[in-house]
Parts: structure tokens; sequence; C-alpha cells
């Protein structure tokens, strides 16, 4: 016996749920991609991008997901045996390092832990060690959606800045861009990326880069460029070019839709709408670890991220709750992945999720729990409802 059916809900983060009106704009003819409107649509998306990175500098679509994005922001700025600092906090800043290895960087990991953020003192501290000031770029992760740590990107900023170092500073937002504030240019950061599929609520597919004037002057001299990923290609006359070839038209109309509904909304609000219900969950989690056996991955809790929570077993193997969530009703968590593989489950909150998407979610672990007699302090969905109700006014 089960009780799901109709629309399977997935908890994973990324992709996210998309909205209706967002499946809604893909649906129709495809546009003459020389046309007046293609342009107009390039421009408006291209402008719209640098505002949710909060930069003044240029930003640029590629047809790709976020490690295609990680390739395209590193061989725009480097060149072949240049040295980068990966700033280690979970899977996925080590993960961009090692793309930037395969392309020839020399690279070296600031090892951190996976239960914890980057430390700024600690890059500040190995930056000043490199008077030859060898290291040409930094790289990090705001949020790793491995750990669900979130990393303190301004005050990372303010340590690289304190040291007097001149590496270009390079920062994922995949699992943050439009959830969580983002200041690309307050916060000295020369080269953000992102990609479409999580809080930007649009189909895989699609890879953001932004950068600004330092950035692209380091870009003149950069050797790694090839004509996909090219800036300087990018910018030619011919709006083909923009996406050095046929344009995802669709997909670019499911961006436009998205940006329009998070722009409705307000970034502030989006970013309160995240904390609540980010909240909402770690208040749930909280109440089940008194059980012991489930936990949070990220110990310090001012270093939790507001778009994934991943949530330890304790010794405990995940499956029959990954398995009875979504078989029996309907919801998909996510994997531990990484160091946390078969350790751990994901809780998504991220993108198109409101009040009865969370508590449902909740709800569903929770029904889980009971129903699989894994040990755990009763009445974690009714604490996340209290902090709602609490912290929404009427």
């Amino acid at each position: 016996m089960t009780v799901r059916a109709g629309r399977e809900f997935l908890a994973i983060p990324g992709p996210t749920t998309m909205p209706d009106e967002v499946l809604q704009a893909m649906h129709r003819p495809a546009l003459d991609i020389y046309s007046e409107q293609m342009v107009q649509l390039t421009e408006s998306l291209l402008a719209d991008l640098s505002k949710l990175f909060a930069t003044k500098g240029h930003s640029y679509i590629h047809i790709a997901n976020g490690h295609g994005a990680w390739e395209g922001a590193l061989s725009n700025v480097l060149s072949r045996g240049d040295k980068v600092l990966v700033l280690e906090s979970g899977r996925f800043a080590v993960g961009w390092g090692s793309t930037a290895k395969a392309m020839g960087c020399e690279v070296e990991v600031l090892k951190g832990d996976w239960r914890r953020a980057v430390q700024p003192d600690e890059v500040e501290a190995r930056l000043r060690q490199d008077k030859a000031h060898t290291i040409r770029a930094i790289l990090v992760a705001q949020v790793d959606t491995a750990s669900g740590v979130w990393n303190d990107i301004e005050a990372i900023g303010k340590a690289i800045k304190a040291s007097g170092h001149p590496a270009l500073f390079m920062v994922d937002t995949v699992a943050s861009l439009g959830c969580m504030p983002f200041e690309m240019d307050a916060w000295g950061i020369d080269v953000a990326m992102s990609g479409s599929q999580k809080g930007l609520m649009t189909p895989p597919g699609l890879g953001f880069v932004a950068a600004n004037d330092r950035a692209r002057e380091v870009h003149k001299k950069a050797d790694l460029r090839t004509p996909y990923w090219d800036w300087t290609e990018r910018e030619g006359s011919e709006h083909y070019r923009k996406y050095a070839g046929t344009a995802p038209v669709h997909l670019l109309f499911a961006l436009r839709k998205a940006i329009d509904l998070l722009f409705a909304e307000g970034l502030e609000n989006a970013f309160e709408r995240h904390r609540l219900l980010a909240e909402a969950v770690r208040r749930a989690v909280a109440v089940w670890a008194e059980g012991q056996v489930l936990g949070f991955n990220i110990t310090e809790a001012a270093e939790r991220s507001n778009t994934v929570t991943t949530v330890t077993t304790n010794g405990y193997d995940p499956v029959p709750l990954h398995r009875y969530c979504k078989e029996k009703c309907g919801v998909v968590l996510g994997v531990g992945i990484g160091e946390l593989h078969g350790q751990a489950f994901r809780i998504a909150h991220m993108g198109h999720v409101n009040a009865p998407m969370i508590l449902g979610t909740l709800g569903v672990i929770e029904m889980a729990l009971n129903a699989l007699q894994i040990p755990h302090g009763k009445g974690g969905t009714a604490a996340a409802i209290d902090w709602l109700g609490e912290s929404v006014s009427a």
C-alpha cells in the first residue's frame, strides 16, 4: 500500500521543481534566431543576470551545465601552468579545481573540513605566504550542496584584500544565486559562475559567468581560451556569437519567465523566504537529532546554508529512508555524495519552494522515520510549523 499519486515532488538540490509558468513559457514554436525579438531577449537576460550577480561587469550565457560554466570561467582567465588555490569545504570547489587541473593548471587545495565553512583567516595566512604571487586564482563555492555548508564570501573577499594578494577571486554560486545574498562587486569578486537548474528554477542546460574589468583584462593574455567559451568571441557584433552558434531558444524563454517571477517577488523577499523555510527544516532536524541517530553535517549553526540541509545518519543506512519516501509517498530526497555517500541524506529548500512543499517533505520524512523505526526525537515537523507560525506575521 502506498499514499503516492500524482506529481512526484523533488526535494533534491538540483534540478529543482520548476514553476508551471516556466514550463508553459517553453511551450511555443521556435523563434527566428536572427530576429529583433531574439536580440532583445538576449539583451534583457544578460542585463538581468548582471543584476542577479550584483555586478556592473559583463555576463555571459553558455549552453552548458554548471561543470561547463566552470570550464568557461577558467578558460577565459588562466593559462597553462597557472597555479590555482582551491578552498575546500565539500565536494564542489574541489571539483572545480579538478577541472582546472585537467585543463593544465597547477592546483593546490587549502585543506578544509566537510563539516565546517572555509575559514577566512586561513585563506589570508596562505596568501601571505605566497610572496612571489604564484597563485593566479582562488576558487570557492558559496554553498556546497554535498556538505550543506554556506561560506562567507564577503569575509573571504576581505581576507584576500587584507593579504594584498593579486589573485583573481572566483566564486561558484550554482546553489545560491537567486536564493541568498550575493554581491559580486561589493565583495571584491572577479569572476562568478552559476547554472539554471537550482535557484533560477529553469531546466538544466544554461551556465552563466560574470566577469569584472580586472578579469576581462587578464582574459586578454589567457592561453586556455578556446572558441566556444571565449568571451571575446561572444562579444562579437553578430548576435549568434553570444551563444557560439544557435541560441537555446526555449531554455531562454524559460529563464526569462523565471527571472521575471523572482523580480516580481523581489530579491530581498526571495532571500527571506529561503531563510525562513531553511530554518523550518533545521528546527525539524534539531528535534529529530534528539534520537542520537540523525544530525547536522555542518556543526556550526551559522555555517548551514539556506538552500540545502545535509543530514547525517550515524551508521544507519539511508537507502531504506530514501526508498520509503519515494516509493510510498512520492517525495525524492537527495542522497549523500562524496565523503558522505551512504552516510547522509539531503533536503533541498531552494528555488520554487514554499511552506506546503517544505512541511509536506518534513512530514513524509517523519512518517518514514516512524515506519522504519529509526530512532528520532518526536515532533520535528511540529517544531517547523511552530517556527513558521511565529515568524510569518498574520
